[in-house]
């Protein structure tokens, strides 16, 4: 059979998969759409030798299934013609009506997009994913088909880009399906993409399965009779469905619960399908007869569903040989949403779009996603939000009022008040949980009335964002964070600027820092100096912006005997031990007959013993250019008495590329210890840098500079 042939027997399998849940298609659009993509791909062909049209066929198949409209079943047929051949968007939208035409070019945009390249690009795109899904979200019902597709052939493709895709899969596309209620599709993607990714762990389990199946016979088959004799007992008709959990479910349930497979209970997943939503509470109710529940293991979406439509009532009971039984149990209606999530709303029976009262709109729905990412400022923010919500369960928490707030699982009272409204989760002292008090950082569960303690003046803490796992409460606080130290930023930004502008003998004025600012691509000079008050800008940089050259090479340093500059080059310099200034800071020297000069900073206490004494002060100032990390700093660090903590501080200063000269414990106590490092640093900025990195620790209760004028001579 040549491939014409071939061709005409796959347009007619997926028209008739069309026909029969839509006679009312338009079939000769979609003949017309698999003639012209065939035309545009011929000579192309896939990595198994196939002809490259199979590939948009199996796609338009897979949606197909999904009971999806004709534009989304073209579309597929036409995914790649624009990317992929001489076709163009006016091409397709001439043909085949501007509705594809707008489709197929948003799956080409989408198709672009390198998901998995670095973390800041990454977030870029997903904000771009979520733009496309905003103009309709059908363009990511394709690319979701597309990735299936591919993953179900990806051993065709070299080993390297095996594992590029699987981990996109894994990383993206599988938890996007999750999140639209497609949970058959991330289920698979999961399970395709662990077969590349550890094929011996996904062959371990099949193995151990096997076994289980010789030893103790067909368990699914066993518990399903139990259940319909149950149902029969009770007089309610229903279809019971039973299987074993694929192994990635397995696999990840064995790393987070770190158990061996011998231990795992729960392996077994069985669905009761009914007519009404009263027959799934009376289902729900003969089984917790037969079978004694397991706690913490029930959740009632029925009552309080999902954003994406999903309902259902989830409960595990302690079934045959003790072995746990997962059992959800929804109407037929529910069913049906549970399998397509958001594409319900596009779903068609008998030619008639499906009016599913448990459909959600597409376009409601990708607008509450978007809107729980806006609050990030950055990308990074944004990436952070998307990780976090985006992937995770839900849990269904109420206010005093009785109204319902929807978390990610794992979040506190604190995500909670957030999640009301930014200005109570800025002003939270406490929380009661079921009239119970309860610390900031209780995990909450589902059902729980929560409500949020308040004071006024309150204001975020640092140690919050350890707390919060909602993309919109971290955000939120960092803002806050932002904003209350502003005004410490430009203050310390200031003087760093000042002090290299001193070094290089040019003078810092508004209209420089304005036009550094501009050079660096920032708003405003503010900005400027704020972000080099936070360490998340050098001062090199600043005055690179204006004068390039001008600032010394990394590796043109200076030696240590010359880092300071007196009025004799002949006068020998001792760092103060009292206030151990470094290179940036204001400094003046105090002489001693006989042993040279005692340099102090500016500002240091000791040097109010020497206000009689004029004729002992030399002005000094550090040598221009790049300093070693020869200088000892004394920092006070209050630290959680915590498995790990001291080895992480000394990992921070040490990825700060400064050395640790001593360590001396002060006091130990049962919750914290406090203790004095001596390190070797470079520069003002290196000290502020290093202090910044400290104080984002959260085992960091405090730190302090150690100034002691009474270690002046």
């Amino acid at each position: 059979m040549d491939d014409g042939a071939i061709w005409l027997e796959d347009a007619e399998r997926l028209v008739a998969r069309v026909r029969a849940y839509n006679p009312r298609a338009d079939f000769q659009k979609i003949r017309a759409a698999y003639t012209y993509g065939a035309e545009m791909h011929e000579g192309q062909y896939r990595h198994s030798g196939e002809p490259y049209i199979t590939h948009p066929v199996a796609v338009a198949m897979i949606l197909a299934e999904q009971q999806l409209d004709d534009a989304t079943i073209i579309t597929a047929l036409l995914h790649d013609t624009i990317e992929d051949t001489r076709s163009t968007y006016g091409e397709v939208a001439k043909r085949f009506g501007p509705e594809v035409g707008d489709l197929v070019d948003g799956v080409t945009k989408l198709t672009k997009l390198q998901l998995s390249s670095t973390e800041t690009k990454q977030a870029e795109n997903f904000r771009k994913l979520f733009m496309a899904m905003s103009r309709d979200v059908r363009v990511i019902f394709v690319k979701l088909a597309d990735r299936l597709h591919n993953m179900r052939t990806i051993k065709a493709m070299r080993p390297d880009k095996q594992a590029q895709k699987a981990r996109e899969t894994m990383d993206i596309y599988a938890p996007l399906a999750g999140r639209m209620g497609m949970q058959w599709m991330r289920e698979e993607l999961e399970d395709l993409a662990f077969g590349v990714l550890n094929p011996e762990g996904r062959r371990s389990i099949i193995t151990r399965f096997a076994t289980l199946r010789r030893e103790t016979g067909d368990v699914v088959e066993k518990i399903t009779g139990d259940i319909r004799l149950e149902l029969d007992k009770a007089g309610i008709k229903g279809e019971v469905q039973g299987r074993a959990k694929r192994p990635f479910s397995i696999w990840r349930k064995m790393e987070e619960k770190n158990v061996g497979f011998s231990r795992l209970s729960d392996i077994y997943g069985f669905r009761v399908i009914v007519a009404t939503e009263a027959e799934c509470y009376a289902v729900l109710g003969a089984i917790h007869h037969r079978w004694r529940a397991v706690p913490g293991r029930f959740k009632d979406y029925i009552s309080q569903p999902k954003s994406n439509g999903y309902r259902s009532i989830h409960t595990t009971v302690s079934g045959r040989d003790a072995k746990r039984v997962e059992v959800q149990i929804r109407t037929r209606a529910m069913h049906e949403v549970a399998e397509t999530g958001v594409a319900a709303h596009w779903s068609y029976r008998d030619g008639e779009r499906v009016q599913n009262p448990f459909a959600v709109d597409p376009a409601g729905w990708v607008s509450a996603l978007i809107q729980q990412f806006d609050a990030a400022d950055d990308h990074d923010e944004f990436l952070e939000a998307v990780k976090l919500e985006m992937y995770q369960d839900q849990v269904f928490c109420f206010t005093p009022k009785g109204e319902v707030v929807k978390l990610p699982k794992g979040a506190t009272p604190l995500d909670f008040a957030y999640a009301i409204h930014t200005r109570i989760g800025e002003r939270a002292v406490g929380a009661k949980v079921d009239t119970v008090r309860v610390p900031l950082w209780h995990r909450l569960r589902n059902g729980q009335s929560v409500e949020i303690l308040t004071a006024e003046g309150g204001t975020p803490q640092a140690a919050w964002l350890d707390l919060v796992v909602t993309g919109r409460a971290k955000s939120a606080i960092r803002r806050s964070l932002r904003h209350a130290d502003r005004k410490r930023f430009i203050k310390i930004g200031t003087e760093l600027a000042r002090v290299a502008f001193d070094q290089i003998d040019r003078r810092m004025t508004d209209k420089a820092l304005t036009a550094a600012a501009r050079t660096l691509r920032l708003p405003s000079s503010e900005e400027l100096l704020a972000r080099l008050g936070s360490a998340e800008l050098e001062s090199r940089q600043v005055i690179e912006a204006l004068y390039p050259g001008v600032v010394p090479r990394p590796g043109d340093e200076i030696e240590p005997t010359a880092a300071i500059v007196g009025p004799q080059p002949d006068l020998t310099f001792r760092r103060g031990p009292c206030c151990q200034p470094v290179p940036g800071e204001r400094i003046v020297g105090i002489s001693y007959r006989g042993q040279g000069v005692l340099v102090h900073a500016i500002d240091c206490e000791a040097l109010a013993g020497f206000e009689e004494q004029p004729e002992r002060w030399i002005d000094l100032a550090w040598h221009a250019g790049n300093h070693p990390a020869v200088h000892d700093v004394t920092f006070e660090l209050t630290i959680v008495n915590d498995a790990g903590v001291l080895g992480r501080i000394c990992s921070i200063i040490g990825g700060q590329k400064a050395n640790i000269s001593d360590l001396r414990f002060l006091d130990r106590r049962q919750d914290f210890f406090r203790v004095r490092i001596d390190v070797e640093l470079c520069s003002v900025e290196h000290l502020h840098a290093l202090r910044m990195a400290l104080e984002s620790e959260p085992d960091v209760a405090l730190i302090e500079r150690v100034r002691d004028p009474a270690l002046s001579p």
